[in-house]
């Protein structure tokens, strides 16, 4: 309980704190003799705010005969009746005002700290359509979200995980939109974390994901408010994160690894060829080394003439074998990746260089593996990165097939391309099946939103596995 006598309320607080250097505690008299106690964390509160509107009310015209509510005027004051309430108020930014004689106390907030600015996100570059991402402030994301869904039945809820950061979630749908199944199973997922620490979304998605020890994720996430929108209006939740741009969405699908949120704004049927380019970038990143060193060990047959001499002149003096020289390659194009992801920008960027022309050329004139080996291994990376949201189960995935091919030629290449699509069609995503409308198949949605992409006008309903009671979207009586 907060006490009537400041001092001891005081007391408490800084013991609460520990006596940390940024817990500020400052103790006055108004001009009516008052005494107030203001308690805050430095760095925490707009200091020009604070003086204006807290403090020189408070001395000046507080008098007894008026409540504090009369004096400070600001639409965020609360009031609290617990010790352990205004520590957590603390915590968040708040400012807590004391008065001597009083069992309750004030919370006020005038929260103001240093923030990115908003920017496009260098994962998700777009040519045509909306520039801006999310940033690390969750109160700023849901107003870039609020711009995109200017809707009275857009919900928001707010949670805090983490005994130790008190980190805020806050998770968004539209009411009569969203899939009410999926929503009540998030939340009861929601309600069974109990973990010391949330500092990135990358933590609930492993929490509440049904399938974690798969390599293919089944919670989706991005970094523009325009794609997160766009999924909420198809009865999908989102997940926003305090400190992160990375906001989740769910239930996921497999086909929107091969989507992009410029597909809706560029022409139907360049999008279309766009999706099928994803496609065959999607088979090429996985499967093309496997199939390489297939047909070389075990297929030989297979290869034109013309193309098997060369490939024969051009192993010629190379101490490796197919399967070692194609998994060297491989290990040293993830070795560059990951040097120039974790270097800053410019020593990243001549690092990827380095790695990718000097080393490569290198290699082949020292005859360590030979140039075709390298065009095949570049044309995966390649590949690899037109499905960006698929990235981590590629990577793995390609050893695996690799090896497999190394080992049993096209036949362990087509039992791994087995084991892939039966890992795929077991997936679940809250309660909707991961492969939809592939498995089970829906002819519905394969024709008009997920290989093809068709006019808008002709996009009438929502995809029918995420929402089943509200599947319309449009009338479009003017387009037949």
């Amino acid at each position: 309980m907060i006490s009537k006598n400041i001092t001891s309320n005081k007391e408490k607080l800084i013991k609460a704190f520990n006596n940390s250097s940024d817990f500020v505690a400052y103790e006055f008299k108004t001009r009516a003799d008052i005494k107030i106690l203001i308690c805050f964390i430095e760095g925490f509160v707009n200091k020009d705010l604070f003086d204006r509107d807290i403090l020189k009310p408070l001395i000046l015209e507080l008098d007894g005969q008026k409540e504090i509510k009369e004096v400070i005027f600001t639409p965020k004051i609360e009031e609290v009746d617990s010790i352990e309430q205004v520590k957590n108020e603390i915590i968040f930014g708040k400012i807590a005002i004391f008065i001597e004689g009083n069992t309750n106390c004030f919370v006020v907030e005038l929260i103001k700290w240093d923030k990115r600015s908003i920017e496009e996100p260098n994962s998700e570059a777009v040519v045509r359509g909306p520039k801006e991402g999310f940033i690390e402030d969750i109160e700023v994301n849901k107003v870039l979200l609020r711009r995109k869904l200017r809707n009275n039945k857009l919900v928001f809820e707010d949670y805090r995980f983490g005994k130790q950061t008190n980190t805020k979630v806050s998770i968004a749908y539209i009411k009569g939109i969203v899939n009410e199944d999926v929503l009540q199973e998030l939340k009861r997922r929601l309600e069974k974390i109990d973990i010391d620490a949330i500092l990135e979304s990358g933590y609930i998605e492993e929490l509440i994901e049904d399938s974690p020890l798969s390599l293919i994720g089944t919670v989706s996430n991005a970094e523009k408010p325009d794609i997160i929108a766009s999924k909420i209006l198809e009865g999908k939740v989102a997940i926003l994160v305090d400190g992160t741009p990375h906001v989740l969405t769910i239930p996921r699908i497999f086909v929107e690894g091969i989507m992009a949120s410029e597909d809706y704004y560029l022409r139907p049927y360049y999008s279309t060829f766009l999706r099928l380019l994803r496609i065959i970038g999607l088979f090429a990143a996985v499967y093309l080394p496997g199939i390489f060193v297939a047909l070389q060990l075990y297929h030989q047959e297979m290869i034109p003439t013309v193309l098997l001499i060369n490939m024969a002149g051009a192993r010629e003096g190379v101490p490796l074998p197919v399967t070692l020289e194609v998994l060297f390659m491989t290990i040293a194009l993830e070795l560059t990746k990951e040097s120039g992801l974790r270097l800053p920008k410019n020593v990243g960027a001549t690092v990827s260089i380095v790695g990718a022309l000097i080393l490569g050329q290198a290699a082949v004139e020292a005859g360590v593996v030979n140039a075709i080996t390298i065009i095949v291994v570049s044309t995966s990376a390649i590949a690899e990165f037109v499905v960006p949201g698929l990235i981590q189960g590629i990577v793995v995935y390609r050893f695996v097939i690799l090896l497999l091919g190394g080992l049993m030629g096209l036949y362990g290449v087509a039992c791994g391309f087995i084991f892939i699509t039966m890992e795929l069609v077991s997936l679940d995503s809250f309660g909707v099946p991961f492969a939809w409308p592939i498995a089970p198949r829906e002819w519905g949605g394969l024709k008009k939103d997920t290989l093809v992409r068709l006019p808008l006008w002709k996009n009438i309903f929502r995809p029918k596995a995420i929402e089943k009671r509200n599947i319309r979207r449009q009338i479009s009586p003017w387009r037949k």
